[in-house]
């Protein structure tokens, strides 16, 4: 079966410069790679492909022979039938292009191998609102890894050091004949690090890093809510053989309160007030996070009515702005009359039944409406 032209599978034109042909692959390779095609065989396979357009298009000696012989510039014999697609794996032709991104340590032109960083690490936290609006240094509990004291993170043991390797000669890579090209390879006796360690440490067994439990102090701002993350440069795991460590984020999660709801910079609570209260009017205490603050009722209230506390919220994180306290007052039905007081209620009723409409309009009205809906299905 003939091979696709490796600018069409790429998408560009045969002018296309490296920059253009870079993001080309970056694009196919995020949407076709293994790890995110769950074992779908027929992607792996224009993964495949992909990846062995960008090796020759990316590469100017081997871009020239193709455009002047095409495929038949690399089926030469001898080559293990392979081309220039099967010298690496997945994990190196996708890390050439983003291991930057993530971190990693995926290697460049030239050959020479470079340390990769340990891995970040993300620390779920979870926060009472208190805590979350006033801020709190808190001391966490991470299990990671970290540099190996004896060896000083090395990985070899102590009086001795990692030797230069020699089948590459410390470049990481070892440069293969597949005919009339070279072509560069992770090196196989080094696994591409330029050293070998002869006689490894016996606490990391050669690593540079051992597990361990670390307890680190966060400092929690003012304001944070669920999903903000705070990062500790350098806290995340110890790279190997002595790499940079990751980082380490810390994200909240605030827990839910028995009195407020936030919602961004505002506080929500709802407060219950008797019925006479309601009616009459008066003056209550009502809950902040700073404290007990006086709340005046104006007579005839309604259950549900909204009152705002300006200034009583959360001080924002960003933007430094104080949001407010949104307070709901519920009318509280009286429970567990006494009959003397059943009595005293049944006489407000009467006194009031001959002039209802006045004093419970939204009843009235109700009242009226449903009437009115039957007597228009009647008709």
């Amino acid at each position: 079966m003939s091979k696709r032209d490796y600018y069409e599978t790429l998408g560009v034109s045969k002018d296309a410069g490296e920059r253009e042909i870079k993001k080309a692959y970056k694009r196919l390779a995020m949407k076709y790679h293994p790890d995110r095609t769950q074992g779908d065989k027929a992607k792996e396979e224009t993964f495949k492909e992909i990846k062995e357009a960008y090796e020759i298009l990316n590469d100017d000696q081997k871009r020239a022979a193709y455009d002047q012989y095409g495929h038949a510039a690399f089926e030469q014999g001898g080559h293990g039938g392979g081309g220039f697609g099967g010298g690496q794996d997945f994990g190196d032709a996708f890390g050439d292009i983003f291991g930057d991104i993530f971190g990693g340590g995926g290697r460049r032109g030239g050959g020479q191998s470079r340390q990769r960083r340990g891995s970040d690490l993300r620390y779920n936290l979870d926060l009472t609102l208190e805590d979350a609006v006033k801020g709190k240094t808190l001391e966490i509990k991470v299990p990671t890894y970290v540099s190996c004291d004896p060896c000083a993170g090395s990985g070899a043991k102590k009086g001795t050091s990692a030797k230069t390797c020699s089948t590459c000669h410390g470049h990481g890579q070892v440069q293969m004949r597949q005919g009339l090209f070279a072509v560069q390879q992770t090196c196989p006796t080094c696994s591409g690090k330029g050293k070998v360690i002869a006689d490894p440490c016996t606490s990391c067994r050669g690593q540079g890093r051992v597990e361990k439990t670390k307890t680190l102090s966060v400092k929690i701002p003012p304001g944070v809510d669920t999903g903000d993350r705070i990062r500790l440069s350098g806290e995340g795991e110890a790279g190997e053989h002595g790499a940079p460590a990751g980082d380490l984020y810390v994200q909240a999660n605030v827990k839910e309160h028995k009195i407020f709801v936030r919602d961004e910079n505002h506080l929500y609570c709802e407060v219950p007030i008797s019925f006479t209260t309601a009616a009459l009017g008066g003056e209550i205490e009502v809950p902040t996070l700073e404290g007990k603050v006086k709340l005046k009722i104006p007579k005839e209230t309604q259950t549900g009515k909204m009152f705002r506390l300006r200034g009583k919220g959360v001080k924002s994180v960003r933007s430094h702005s104080t949001g407010d306290l949104m307070c709901k007052v519920v009318i509280e039905t009286p429970v567990s009359l006494s009959g003397d007081q059943a009595d005293l209620l049944r006489q407000l009723e009467e006194k009031m039944g001959k002039s209802n409409s006045k004093h419970s309009p939204k009843e009235t009205g109700f009242f009226d409406g449903v009437k009115k809906f039957f007597d228009d299905l009647k008709s």
